[in-house]
C-alpha cells in the first residue's frame, strides 16, 4: 500500500543506507545525481545526467524510484541497452537495495524483468510445432542438422527452465532454431484461445512486472510501449533510461521494416494452408519478381523509385493484403482448435509483415527527397552467393517526434550513461529525443526552436556553421568550425531550459566521475602518421600499433572501425608480437572478453560492440587502441540522409551527424580503459586529423580529460613503467 510521501525519509537519506548496507562509500556525484533524479519524479521535469564510470548511477537512480513507488504505488519503468545491465541490476543491485531499503520504507521494494514476447520460450509454439519448417527436418532423430540439433537441446530445455528467457540459456542457439520455439506478438494466439497459457512464460513475466514497483526491459521493449498503441509495460508514469546514448538508435531498429524475396516466400508458405492455391500462387509469384528485381538491383539508399520495383513492391503489397483479407474473412466462419488458429495467426503475422513493409516503401518516395520522413535502402550482400537475401528497408529519418509526443509527453522521464555530451553539450542528444535543445552545458537557451523545427540530434539551421568546402578523409566535407579550449568539459551547473515556450522541459548535468582522468590516463594521438585510407591500415599503422602492444607487454584492447581492418591487424600482428592475440569473430564475443580478462599479457581486437561493451578492469587493459576517427561510412543510408536533410535546411550535416556520431562513440571507445579507481593506462588515436583538423577540438572536448600528448617516445615509456610495475 502507498504511504505519504513526507513520512518517508528522504532520497540522501536512503543513499546513505543503500550504500551503507552494499559496503560502499558515498560518492559526492552519486548523491547529487540521486537528488536530481528525484527532484525529476516531484516536478515531471525531465533530466539528462552525465555520470562518468565509477559514479554508482545505478544506485543513484533506484533508490529514488523505490522510494517513488512506495509512496505512490505506481511502477517505475527502468530501460537499459545491454543484456549486461539488466542482469547486474536484477540480479546484483535491485536485491541489495531491496535489503538495505526495507527497514526504512517499512518493506521490501519488489521488482521484475520484462522483455518482448519473442526472447520467451512458447509451450504452444513447442508443443504444437513451428509453423512453416518442415518437422521431419527438425525432429527427426536421423537429423544431423546444427539447427535440428538445437532444437532438440531447446526442448530438453524447456522441461526445467523456470523462466523460459533466452538469456539465461548458455551457450545460446542460432536464431534460426530459436524461431521454432517462439513466437512473435502478432503470432501469439492470446491467453484466453491457448491451451498452455497457465504455463506461458511470456505470461508469467507480464504478470510479475505488473506486481512489481520496478520493472527492468531494454529499449526495445520501451519504443514499442511508447509507439504502438496496446499496453505492453505495466501501468507507470516515471521511465529511467539508463545507457541513453543508445537509445535513438534502438527506437529507431524497432521503427524499421524490412522486405526480402524469402519474406514474402515464407508469407506465401504460410497463407498456402489458408486460402486457395491461385491466391497463395500469385503472393508466391510477387515474391519471384521481388527476388529478380533485387539481385539486379545495386546496395545503397534508393532516392528515387524505379516503374520495375515500384510495380513489385505493389505486387507484394496487394497480393499479400488479399491473402489476408480471405483468411480474416474465413475465421469469422470458423471456431478453430488451438493448432489451427496457430496455424492462422503465423500465417496472418507473415502476411501482414510484408504488405505493410511494402506500403510503407512505396510511400515513402512522395515528397521532397531531402525531407522525406522515411529512408529506403537496400541492403545488397557484397557476395552474390551470400546465404543472406538482398534486403529492402525502411526506417524513420527520425525518431524524435515520436518520443515527444509518445514517451516524454505522457511520462516523467529520467536519462543517464557516462556519455552524454557531445561537443560540450546535451544539445545534440536532446534534438534527438525530442527535447528542446541547448547551446552549451550551464546556459540556458530560450531562443532555442522546438525540437520538431530543428534535424534530430543536430543544431537547429540557425545555429549551425558554415561547412568547409574541401573534402576531407571521411568522404564528406570537413567542417569549418574554430577550436575550442582543449580539455574543456561541460559545467556540473544545471543546464536548464525554461518551462515556456516549450511545452517540454528538461534539466541536463554532468556530476562528473571519481576518476582523477589526468593523473591516471594518456591520451596520444599519433600526430606522425599518416590521414587513414581507404584500403585497409597502412604499414605504419601496424608498425605503430606493434611498438605499443609491444612496450605494454600485450594487455591490449584494439578498437577498429571495421571488422576487415581489425582482421588484417589481426593476421600481421600474430607473425610480429609475442603475446596472444583474440579476433571478434573467432569466437563468442563473451568469451574472448573473459578470456582477454583472465590472461594479463593477452590482447583482443574487434570493432563496435567492444567499443562499449568491455568492462575488464586492472591490469589486464592498460592500453586502448583505436585505428580511426569511427565517423559513419560517407554511405551509410540513414547518416547520409541526416546530413543531406540537415544541409538542406542550411546546416553543416558533417558537423551535426556524422562528427556527433563519431564524439559518442570515440566517448565509450576511451571510457573502456579506466574501470576502477586504481586502473591506469593510455587511450591511443592512431588517426591524427584528432588534432590536424578543425572538428578535432570539438571530438576531444567530448572526451574523457586525459593528460594529453603526441609524443611517442613518452607514452612507450609510460606503458613500460606500467607493465614493469608490481601487480
Amino acid at each position: 500500500m502507498p504511504v505519504n510521501a513526507s513520512d518517508l525519509p528522504d532520497v540522501a537519506t536512503l543513499l546513505a543506507a543503500a550504500v551503507d548496507g552494499i559496503g560502499g562509500a558515498e560518492r559526492p556525484g552519486q548523491v547529487k545525481m540521486a537528488e536530481a533524479v528525484g527532484r525529476a519524479i516531484d516536478t515531471g521535469e525531465h533530466l539528462a545526467v552525465q555520470a562518468g564510470t565509477g559514479t554508482g548511477k545505478s544506485l543513484a537512480y533506484l533508490v529514488p524510484a523505490a522510494r517513488h513507488a512506495a509512496a505512490h504505488g505506481g511502477a517505475v519503468v527502468v530501460s537499459t541497452a545491454t543484456i549486461a545491465l539488466q542482469r547486474q541490476l536484477i540480479d546484483r543491485d535491485l536485491p541489495r537495495l531491496a535489503t538495505a531499503l526495507e527497514p526504512l520504507l517499512g518493506r521490501a521494494p519488489t521488482f521484475a524483468i520484462l522483455k518482448g514476447r519473442r526472447n520467451y520460450l512458447c509451450v504452444n509454439r513447442l508443443r504444437n510445432g513451428a509453423a512453416d519448417d518442415p518437422q521431419e527436418e527438425l525432429f527427426d532423430p536421423r537429423s544431423v542438422t546444427e539447427i535440428g540439433r538445437q532444437v532438440q537441446r531447446l526442448q530438453e530445455w524447456a522441461a526445467r527452465t523456470d523462466s523460459g528467457d533466452r538469456d539465461e540459456l548458455v551457450p545460446g542457439v542460432d536464431e534460426r532454431a530459436w524461431r521454432q520455439v517462439s513466437v512473435t506478438a502478432r503470432e501469439c494466439i492470446g491467453a484466453q484461445r491457448c491451451p498452455f497459457a497457465a504455463q506461458c512464460f511470456a505470461e508469467l513475466a507480464r504478470e510479475a512486472a505488473g506486481q512489481a514497483d520496478i520493472v527492468v526491459t531494454n529499449h526495445a521493449l520501451l519504443a514499442i510501449d511508447a509507439l504502438e498503441d496496446g499496453n505492453v509495460l505495466p501501468e507507470h508514469d516515471v521511465v529511467i533510461v539508463d545507457e541513453a546514448h543508445d537509445l535513438v538508435d534502438r527506437v529507431t531498429s524497432v521503427a524499421t521494416a524490412e522486405l526480402s524475396a524469402p519474406a514474402v516466400q515464407t508469407a506465401a508458405r504460410r497463407a498456402g494452408r489458408q486460402v486457395t492455391e491461385d491466391a497463395a500462387g500469385r503472393l508466391k509469384d510477387a515474391g519471384q519478381g521481388l527476388e529478380q528485381v533485387l539481385a539486379e538491383a545495386y546496395g545503397g539508399r534508393i532516392d528515387v523509385l524505379t516503374e520495375p520495383l515500384a510495380a513489385t513492391l505493389a505486387a507484394v503489397r496487394d497480393t499479400a493484403g488479399s491473402c489476408a483479407a480471405d483468411i480474416r474473412t474465413s475465421a469469422r466462419r470458423t471456431e478453430d482448435e488451438p493448432e489451427q488458429l496457430t496455424a492462422r495467426r503465423a500465417a496472418l503475422a507473415a502476411l501482414d509483415e510484408v504488405s505493410k513493409a511494402a506500403e510503407r516503401i512505396l510511400a515513402a518516395f512522395g515528397t521532397d527527397v531531402a525531407i522525406r520522413p522515411d529512408v529506403v535502402w537496400l541492403d545488397q550482400p557484397a557476395d552474390r552467393d551470400s546465404r543472406r537475401p538482398p534486403t529492402l528497408r525502411v526506417a524513420p529519418l527520425e525518431v524524435g517526434g515520436l518520443l515527444a509526443a509518445r514517451l516524454f509527453g505522457r511520462r516523467t522521464v529520467a536519462l543517464t550513461s557516462a556519455t552524454l555530451s557531445v561537443g560540450g553539450s546535451f544539445g545534440p542528444l536532446a534534438r534527438q529525443w525530442g527535447l528542446p535543445g541547448s547551446t552549451a552545458p550551464g546556459d540556458a537557451a530560450p531562443g532555442d526552436p522546438p525540437a520538431s523545427d530543428a534535424m534530430p540530434g543536430h543544431p537547429a539551421a540557425g545555429d549551425a556553421r558554415p561547412s568547409d568546402p574541401g573534402a576531407g578523409d571521411s568522404g564528406v566535407g570537413d567542417p569549418g568550425i574554430g577550436d575550442a579550449d582543449d580539455g574543456e568539459k561541460p559545467s556540473e551547473e544545471a543546464d536548464r531550459v525554461p518551462a515556456e515556450p516549450h511545452p517540454l522541459t528538461w534539466i541536463g548535468m554532468d556530476v562528473g566521475s571519481p576518476f582523477d582522468h589526468p593523473r591516471s590516463g594518456i591520451l596520444y594521438v599519433a600526430r606522425h602518421l599518416p590521414p587513414p585510407g581507404r584500403d585497409g591500415l597502412p604499414a605504419p599503422y601496424l608498425d605503430e600499433l606493434c611498438e605499443l602492444i609491444t612496450a605494454a607487454g600485450g594487455r591490449t584492447l584494439g578498437l577498429f572501425s571495421s571488422m576487415r581492418a581489425a582482421r588484417q591487424a589481426a593476421a600481421e600482428l600474430r607473425e610480429r608480437i609475442g603475446y596472444p592475440l583474440l579476433c571478434q569473430g573467432e569466437d563468442p564475443t563473451s568469451q574472448l572478453i573473459t578470456r582477454f580478462a583472465e590472461d594479463e599479457a593477452s590482447c583482443l581486437f574487434g570493432t563496435l560492440s567492444l567499443w562499449q561493451g568491455v568492462d575488464v578492469p586492472g591490469r589486464s587493459l592498460q592500453l586502448v587502441v583505436i585505428d580511426r576517427i569511427p565517423f559513419p561510412r560517407p554511405d551509410d543510408p540513414l547518416a547520409s540522409a541526416r546530413q543531406r536533410a540537415v544541409a538542406a535546411r542550411g546546416g553543416n550535416g558533417f558537423m551535426t551527424v556524422a562528427a556527433a556520431q563519431a564524439a559518442l562513440l570515440l566517448a565509450q571507445g576511451t571510457g573502456r580503459l579506466l574501470r576502477t579507481m586504481s586502473d591506469r593506462g593510455v587511450v591511443a588515436v592512431l588517426d591524427p586529423r584528432l588534432v590536424t583538423k578543425q572538428y578535432g577540438s570539438f571530438l576531444r572536448t567530448s572526451l574523457p580529460p586525459y593528460w594529453a600528448t603526441t609524443d611517442p617516445e613518452v607514452v612507450r615509456g609510460a606503458l613500460r613503467r606500467l607493465a614493469d610495475a608490481p601487480a
